[in-house]
């Protein structure tokens, strides 16, 4: 694929996933801060532009054959998979990833105050998305599913209780930012997961769950906001 410095960076990570790991590497949000260019992001870091697009270059030259084109995806297959894959994924985690940040803030909180805050953070992050998933469950990825279904039969959308799709998926968006800050703060409280070297086990692992779990994360919420999302509008709008 070809591109500019002035092509948004969830845009160019929507067409070519490969791209999040060198925008993340340096920094920069391709997530919930996505919409803007890959210039203004460079601005915004003092980076610098050219570097990075030799570094996207350089990530997108081989192609890779386990590469998923979610763009290709229809829209209910899609929502099937983020359930499947990413809302599994939290569920199968978060339980234990918050034992052992409860773990390691008992026994090593008091020498390491930050563990009490990355402790905190992630129970509230537990239950912010499970929350958050909930409500994709059963209110905003049903209709997704609802919009495919007029589509290809011709069948009347239900009412809903939203409104149009967009003030559903605006919330959506503004919790995704929330947990992208939250996890923004995560990362600096544990100088990016690196555990320090007197480290016992149990705290270098629990670095090392939370380092998976930002990972799911940003992917997770790279596919609703830049891809799932902005075809849902527009079909919506097409009905």
């Amino acid at each position: 694929m070809e591109f500019t410095k002035d092509l948004k960076v969830g845009e160019l990570v929507a067409a070519d996933y490969r791209t999040a790991d060198v925008f993340k590497r340096n920094g920069l949000d391709f997530c919930c801060g996505g919409g803007i260019s890959i210039e203004r992001a460079c601005e915004k870091k003092g980076l610098s532009v050219e570097q990075l697009m030799e570094e996207l270059a350089e990530a997108v030259r081989e192609k890779s054959q386990n590469d998923i084109d979610f763009r290709s995806w229809p829209l209910d297959l899609m929502v099937d998979y983020i359930e499947k894959t990413h809302h599994r994924y939290v569920r199968e985690n978060v339980k234990m990833i918050a034992e052992y940040c409860m773990k390691i803030a008992e026994v090593h909180g008091h020498a390491a105050t930050e563990l009490l805050a990355v402790r905190d953070e992630f129970l509230a992050c537990g239950e912010a998305m499970t929350t958050h998933m909930m409500k994709e469950e059963q209110v905003l990825f049903p209709f997704i599913k609802d919009l495919v279904n007029a589509q290809s039969t011709g069948a009347t959308l239900p009412e809903t209780c939203f409104g149009s799709v967009e003030n559903p998926i605006a919330q959506m968006e503004h919790e995704h930012d929330a947990e992208g800050e939250r996890f923004r703060r995560i990362a600096a409280l544990t100088d990016n997961y690196n555990a320090p070297e007197w480290a016992c086990n149990t705290y270098r692992i629990a670095f090392e769950k939370l380092r998976e779990f930002e990972a799911d994360l940003h992917r997770h919420v790279h596919i609703e906001n830049n891809i799932l999302f902005p075809r849902a509008i527009e079909l919506a709008k097409s009905l």
